[in-house]
């Protein structure tokens, strides 16, 4: 789940100078437990992790994003360049206001970033990347465009001086949403989930207006300029939407399956062997960066999740023990909905949903099932 820190002001934490998003103050005057995040000032949670991530499964929560960065891509040349760029193949963006979630491949088939592109018309494009990649992924997609010598313009939104993001999210998001904006109902009501779009207007100015999300409930993501954002926040909470932080941010996108960039995949890593198979377009032909290393190497490793038999806590490195051989969690934590321990790992081909395996958790070796993520999707467990 966005723009780039160079513009973002700064806070002092000890001896750290932290960059901070335009709602730092809101969160604080909630309470929250700040901690860095990337070199960001970010709310932790405001008091009960556990029971912000129940909020966002049953009602409605919301979380502040404006530390990622979107990037708008505009020119004559502007599919073109996506379709070289990206392992998913933009085509499918066939009408303005859809929404396509995609790898950013090096040319060892290694994943530089996973993003979501979004279609504003046929020569106007937004791509939103990472906050902790920001600029790696700039500076890799402008030497692209250097190479390939096509008319294109990429710029980076203005940062949190000038813009904000929020992410809410939940089975509620939509009708809280239209309490604060009832002038975009008639409008978002109709949007597919995860990958519709909109640019509105509204009584907080322009809004951009998207179903995406990143943790596996239906919602709406609002980008809107910087002076309005802690009004929309402040009048989001009046509707009983709760402010929700990154623990819970993280448990809720790893009961939905979704990966993490630097842990369950990173430029090492083919999206083949992350289980993002699906979003690497390699049946039409079309080339793309990292094309070639994808149907040389093909996939090594399959990509599941798994669910602890027993009491324990399930993380990140810890060692898999399967039929087939030795594999390894690549994001763990307590699942708050299922009430046990769950990860998603990267195991030996031949392993398949349904089978025992065992992982090391100091020193002992404990039963998990191994199983098809997502865990819980919708509000609905799996």
């Amino acid at each position: 789940m966005r723009f780039p820190h160079a513009f973002a002001p700064f806070v002092f934490q000890g001896l750290m100078m932290l960059k901070t998003t335009v709602l730092n103050a809101a969160h604080r005057a909630l309470h929250a437990r700040m901690v860095d995040f990337g070199g960001w000032d970010m709310p932790l949670h405001y008091g009960s992790q556990i029971g912000e991530h129940h909020a966002v499964r049953r009602d409605a929560g919301m979380f502040d994003v404006s530390h990622m960065c979107a990037v708008d891509a505009t020119g004559s040349d502007a599919r073109t360049f996506l379709r070289r760029l990206l392992a998913n193949n933009v085509d499918k963006l066939k009408l303005p206001g859809k929404a396509l979630y995609s790898a950013m491949l090096n040319e060892s088939g290694g994943v530089v970033d996973d993003l979501i592109v979004y279609c504003l018309d046929d020569a106007s494009y937004r791509i939103v990347i990472n906050a902790g990649t920001t600029d790696k992924d700039l500076q890799w997609m402008s030497a692209r465009l250097r190479d390939w010598r096509l008319d294109v313009t990429l710029a980076p939104l203005k940062g949190a001086r000038e813009a904000g993001m929020i992410a809410v999210q939940g089975p509620n998001a939509r009708a809280k949403v239209w309490t604060s904006l009832p002038e975009i109902k008639s409008v978002t009501e109709n949007l597919p989930p995860f990958f519709g779009a909109r640019i509105l207007s509204s009584a907080y100015g322009e809004l951009f207006v998207a179903t995406t999300g990143y943790t596996g409930e239906d919602g709406l993501e609002i980008t809107l300029s910087a002076a309005q954002t802690e009004k929309l926040w402040n009048a989001l909470l009046e509707t009983g939407v709760k402010p929700c932080g990154l623990g819970a941010r993280d448990t809720l996108r790893l009961e939905a399956g979704m990966n993490l960039y630097g842990q369950d995949m990173d430029e090492q890593v083919s999206p083949l062997d992350a289980g993002l198979a699906w979003c690497a377009d390699l049946a039409s032909g079309r080339d793309f960066v990292g094309r070639s290393a994808l149907l040389a190497q093909g996939q090594s490793h399959a990509f599941l999740g798994l669910k602890l038999l027993e009491k324990g806590v399930l993380r990140a490195h810890q060692k898999v023990r399967t039929a087939q051989g030795e594999g390894e969690i690549t994001s763990g934590s307590f699942s708050p909905t299922l009430e046990v321990a769950i990860a998603l790992a990267r195991l030996p081909l031949g392993v398949t949903a349904g089978e025992r395996a065992e992982v090391e958790i100091r020193g002992k070796w404990l039963p998990v099932e191994v199983v098809k993520p997502p865990f819980v999707r919708g509000g609905v467990k799996k």
